[in-house]
């Protein structure tokens, strides 16, 4: 499937605030021509069912922009596209490099086009670099999930929920971002919980040339410099869950959870009879937890996750009412499923890098926002499905 997606007016690279490019009427962005060709691409991609979207515009920007001028030229973006090629999505960007589209809330777009209209945004480590390294981690979670929430996920809950895909998101691969990885941790499992399809910066993994260089590497790529295999096998692993399907809105199945490790991307899942571990997504335990306070039940059976001790594998039990098998979601983060021990001190699920196969409860890490602090291998996020 291919997306079209209208980058720039003026060829470069993309994307500086202030380059000429970012919004109507800016130096090298004139609407005419941006709505005229519209229609020619358009056009010249009817009947071609491989291309299944047009993107109007990539992360509008800059000091000129304004909602007037959004609403007005959005509008005709679309209805340019459509009425020259209906068969096609409409993806709609919002403000702000593509994160914010949070006026839809009090002033909607006015225009489905036969429910082809899609909303957009874009999710980065970027902009808050210096919080994600320095700052406590479920809190830093919790309040960019909230505002990817407030700025774009509303549009898919509510009276008149619409879609809406994540078209850009990207780190960087090699694993030395310290931010971009801290970010990812928080990205996965939330945008696993809400479903939304993606678009994922990006598969080259280097250009023939790029701002005045010749071969740069694209560290933020799927494939290796020379294209022949991934930069990080990894990495795939971990998208894993995202490119399930987990929740149909057509379904009539009673939906239940899945217990996905952000880390590690695996999900928690159970091997015969009662091997608790952590594995692919691809194959994934169902279970059921009524809220906090409540058993995690393995759907189907009677047995339900037990803490057995500090840095001992979670097991599967019958003992259903005891202190150690029912589970609450604490941290500001809401990514520590925690359990209690007979002392009355909280054991959290957690899996290492060491393996992430063996899933244990040990202490739970971070949860009042302490200095210095890692709690990642410790977020897992209940995920609700519907799926049989």
């Amino acid at each position: 499937m291919l997306v079209l997606d209208n980058h720039v007016s003026k060829p470069m690279w993309c994307c500086a605030r202030e380059d000429g490019n970012g919004f109507f009427g800016d130096m090298f962005f004139d609407p005419k021509e941006w709505i005229e060709g519209l229609t020619q691409v358009a056009k010249r991609f009817k009947g071609k069912p491989q291309v299944v979207a047009m993107s109007m515009r990539n992360e509008i920007r800059g000091p000129r922009q304004n909602l007037p001028d959004w609403y007005k030229n959005m509008r005709e973006g679309a209805k340019a596209i459509h009425s020259t090629n209906p068969d096609v999505l409409v993806l709609v960007s919002g403000l702000n490099f593509d994160k914010d589209l949070s006026f839809l809330s009090n002033t909607p777009f006015g225009l489905t086009l036969d429910n082809k209209v899609v909303y957009e945004a874009h999710w980065y480590s970027f902009d808050f670099t210096q919080q994600w390294q320095t700052q406590p981690l479920n809190r830093v979670c919790r309040q960019r999930a909230d505002e990817f929430q407030r700025e774009a996920a509303f549009l898919i809950t509510g009276d008149n929920a619409a879609p809406l895909i994540i078209s850009e998101f990207g780190v960087d691969v090699r694993g030395v971002n310290q931010a971009d990885n801290r970010y990812f941790n928080c990205f996965l499992p939330t945008v696993a919980e809400k479903d939304l399809d993606w678009e994922l910066w990006t598969l080259q993994g280097s250009y023939y040339y790029r701002e005045g260089k010749a071969g740069p590497e694209e560290v933020y790529s799927v494939l290796d410099y020379n294209w022949d295999k991934p930069r990080d096998p990894k990495y795939l692993q971990r998208l894993t869950i995202l490119q399930q399907t987990i929740q149909d809105p057509n379904s009539t199945n009673l939906s239940h959870y899945l217990i996905v490790h952000a880390e590690s991307g695996f999900c928690v899942n159970v091997e015969g009879e009662d091997n608790v571990h952590g594995s692919s997504c691809r194959e994934r335990s169902k279970w059921s937890h009524g809220g906090d306070g409540w058993p995690i039940r393995r759907v189907g059976g009677e047995q339900c996750l037990k803490a057995v001790g500090d840095g001992v594998p979670v097991t599967l039990s019958t003992d259903c009412k005891s202190p150690r098998a029912t589970w609450k979601l604490i941290s500001d983060s809401r990514l520590h499923v925690a359990a209690m021990d007979e002392q009355g001190n909280s054991l959290c699920l957690e899996a290492t890098s060491s393996n992430y196969s063996s899933i244990l409860t040990r202490k739970c890490a971070c949860v009042n926002n302490e200095a210095n602090c890692d709690p990642q291998s410790q977020w897992f996020k209940l995920v609700p499905s519907n799926l049989s």
